[in-house]
């Protein structure tokens, strides 16, 4: 007898922490030790996020593949799960179906300079592809990040971005709207007018990843040709498309392709043979 697909693992939370006054990111380990022992995901992978008699969300675990004794998650208060989860402390338990989809190809990244935009809640699928990198730096070229939101107030993960912009060859820089918050003394602009004056080191020995609203990914491309990079040199993920991520409920369908199974990590190249309902 095969184990219930839909059946979620128990999880307790280890750590929480509030990021914006609408976000916060959570720190989770299997019940089970056995499990915890055994699991393994790859960065940009996804998974089914659930409060008991509540419901169940999908979210990128933003943690890096590395870190073997706890994944970690960020949410967005929007509505009747998060809002549930938003209530879970330390020390409570909830529930973990995953990982699914195909994650970041780190491998073909390797020996490349990254480059990753990123706009508001966007950031933690970005962070973990972040993190990875950062822990083996010796594997990657210059990375920059160009990580914008509404006002600064908005921004997570700032603790770990100061972080970051320490590490040799790396550049972190944060921006707001513009028009958006007096006395901000860091770049103001949407993400690919920043990212546009910035000195970038593109062509063939490149690639990056963005991930935000669709209008800012849209507005972003031109730039990424700018800087040289083809369609396949380009990649996002498709994570908002997820329901149940077994490709069982169509919900994350886009033509032919289950997002779900194929994705949610796809190049712009792949996606330009789609049809645009996404």
């Amino acid at each position: 007898m095969t184990d219930n697909i839909y059946k979620p693992d128990l999880m307790r939370i280890v750590k929480v922490r509030q990021q914006t006054p609408d976000v916060k990111a959570v720190s989770l380990r299997f019940v089970d030790e056995q499990k915890q022992d055994a699991f393994s995901f790859r960065v940009g992978q996804f998974g089914i996020f659930s409060y008991f008699g509540e419901g169940e969300s999908t979210f990128n675990i933003c943690s890096s593949s590395n870190w073997k004794d706890q994944i970690e998650f960020c949410f967005r208060k929007t509505g009747q799960v998060t809002e549930a989860l938003w209530r879970l402390e330390e020390g409570d338990e909830m529930g973990f179906r995953g990982p699914y989809g195909n994650g970041y190809p780190v491998e073909k990244w390797e020996g490349k300079n990254l480059i990753f935009a990123g706009g508001g809640i966007a950031m933690p699928p970005i962070r973990c592809a972040m993190w990875y990198a950062l822990e083996n730096r010796e594997k990657f070229g210059e990375i920059t990040l160009v990580y914008g939101a509404k006002t600064a107030r908005d921004h997570v993960f700032v603790d770990e971005m100061a972080e970051w912009a320490k590490y040799p060859g790396v550049r972190v820089i944060r921006c707001v709207d513009p028009g958006a918050e007096a006395g901000w003394d860091g770049e103001v602009g949407f993400v690919p007018t920043v990212l546009g004056r910035t000195e970038i080191k593109g062509g063939d020995n490149a690639v990056a990843l963005v991930i935000g609203p669709p209008i800012m990914i849209k507005a972003t491309l031109p730039v990424l040709d700018k800087f040289g990079l083809t369609a396949d040199q380009i990649y996002t993920s498709l994570e908002n498309r997820m329901k149940c991520g077994l490709g069982k409920c169509g919900r994350c369908n886009v033509g032919p392709v289950y997002v779900c199974k194929e994705g949610p990590v796809f190049t712009q190249a792949q996606l330009n043979e789609l049809p645009k309902d996404f």
